[in-house]
This record gives structure tokens, sequence and C-alpha cells, in this order.
């Protein structure tokens, strides 16, 4: 008999009530990519296409009992983490990940909404880096956020810091920069490995970090290349962003749901 069970990934997010980001952005992307979700909350947010208002996390102890029941049940392909809320949610995480380290951990460190609205301060980044990094197989920050991260106001510098403090893998998307272009560009073995490049779109999404994380969790859960995945993702986001729609007052946002892989 055929085993027709999708891979499982674990994804530590926040609640995002306009279902724009955060755990229905990656739920809808996993699904559409045919993986099974195991959704951990991390943090319940009151937001808007517009911006974030409030970032409520919940005990750090109610994420770990969230994490442990199911990694004691199921064997998890792969994990992604979002929004994570404060510092000892990131400390509790790393534990977890210290203990289960058998699969590959996606991050898009979120330390701003798109609205602008800071998530995170020094000490916040701070811990991402000490805790979470030697964990990391892969770290999606967009340019803003690398440079955030590390101080360095140039890319490829940015990359090296971050792969030194653990990062096996760092994509860098390059949908901030002021260029008629968007050029994402992937880092490994302590260097430029690959880049592309896709037509600039004329709108701003709620979501896309979200949707570009998960699903290149997506993909190296099925087994795919590190560089097959990151492509396939980057084509997975551009199209879901291209079909984006107005839901609010707001950004856009992605139209996911359709097979478009």
């Amino acid at each position: 008999m055929q085993n027709l069970s999708p891979p499982i990934v674990l994804v530590f997010a926040g609640h995002d009530p306009s279902g724009g980001a955060g755990l229905t952005a990656d739920t809808q992307t996993l699904a559409q990519l045919h993986c099974h979700i195991a959704p951990i909350v991390t943090s319940i947010t009151v937001q808007d296409t517009v911006n974030v208002v409030e970032n409520k996390p919940l005990p750090a102890s109610q994420i770990a009992e969230q994490a442990q029941i199911v990694l004691n049940d199921i064997i998890i392909s792969a994990c992604k983490i979002g929004l994570l809320g404060d510092v000892e949610i990131i400390k509790t995480i790393a534990k977890i990940l210290q203990t289960y380290s058998h699969f590959p951990t996606i991050i898009d460190p979120v330390l701003a909404a798109g609205g602008g609205q800071h998530l995170s301060d020094y000490s916040f980044r701070k811990a991402m880096i000490t805790h979470l990094m030697p964990y990391t197989f892969i770290l999606t920050p967009n340019s803003e956020e690398a440079r955030k991260l590390t101080g360095q106001k140039n890319l490829d510098k940015a990359a090296k810091q971050l792969m030194k403090w653990g990062c096996q893998y760092v994509c860098i998307t390059g949908t901030h920069e002021e260029t008629n272009n968007v050029m994402n560009v992937l880092y490994g073995e302590g260097e430029r490995l690959e880049s592309w490049t896709w037509p600039r779109l004329p709108h701003q999404y709620h979501g896309s970090g979200c949707t570009f994380a998960s699903s290149l969790t997506a993909y190296l859960a099925r087994g795919m290349h590190i560089k097959d995945a990151t492509y396939s993702a980057q084509h997975y986001t551009w199209l879901s962003l291209k079909r984006g729609f107005k839901a609010g007052h707001g950004q856009l946002l992605p139209f996911r749901l359709k097979q478009i892989s």
C-alpha cells in the first residue's frame, strides 16, 4: 500500500487575525505545497492589513507544553519559526531545538511589522543570535533585518556574519532595496552561492516573508536540495504576490491557495 502521509512541519508563529501573516499564512502555504502543519502559537497579535497594534506573547511554559506533546507523538520533517514575542520564548525554543536536532529549522526573523511597528529590541535580537542561530539551517531575513541583526551595511558582510554565528545558510531578500528589480541572494559555506532577480511588483504585501519562509520549509521538508528549494520558494511567493488581493485598508494579501507551485 502506498504511503500517502505528507511531511509534517512544526511551526512556531503568532496568530494574525487579518489572516495575512503568521500561522494562517504558514498553514495556507504548507497545505498548498502538500505538507501537514503542527502549529504552535507563540503570540496573540492585534493587527490588521495596515499595522500591528499590539503583540501579546504567550507564557514560554505554554509554548513548551504545546511543542513537547506534539514532538512526543509525531515525527517532524522540518521546523519553521516566525514571530517569537520575547527573550524567554527564544530561550525555550532553543532548548527544544537542542533536544530535537534531526530536522532542518528555517527561521524568518520577524523584527518589525510590514506597517513599520517594531517587534524587537536589542536584547531580543541578541537572544536570537546567541540561542537560535546555532540551530538554524537557513535564515530568511530581508535586507533591513539582515542589517539590523548584524550592524553591517554591506549585505554580503551581513550574511557572512550570520553564518559565523551558526546559520548554515542565509537567503537575504531584496524587496526593501531601491532597485528596479528584486534580487534575492543565497549564501552558504561562508560565501555567496547563487542569486536570482525577479520583476518588482507594484504593491506592498502583508505576509510575504511568511509565505517565502513557509514555502521554503515545505520544499525542504519534501527533500529538495537547498538551491532548488530556494528557487521554488521564490517562484511560489512571487506568483502568490502577483495574484495578491486588497482585503482591507492597508497592504495587499498574497493569494496562496490556487495550485501555482
